[in-house]
């Protein structure tokens, strides 16, 4: 064996290695796409949509202005 061959298969096993190492980061990248996709139709799902929030908050804060109007008002305050 010469070494011309000697290089050419070490070069072709090297470039080998790297294909199937890029060919894994493509797949793993592809596959993190898809769930990235999954889950931002997951969240929307899951998550309460801004505006119920909003009216559920200002129910929360009227029943605080109660709670504190009858405190105000107690009879037995010092």
């Amino acid at each position: 064996m010469d070494t011309q061959t000697i290089i050419n298969l070490a070069a072709g096993a090297g470039l080998g290695v790297v294909g199937w190492f890029a060919r894994q980061i493509w797949d793993a990248v592809n596959e993190l796409k898809g769930d990235l996709s999954k889950l931002r139709e997951e969240l929307a799902k899951d998550y309460v949509p801004k505006d119920d929030f909003k009216s559920f908050a200002q129910e929360i804060r009227e029943m605080f202005r109660e709670i504190s109007h009858k405190l105000d008002n107690k009879a037995d305050k010092p």
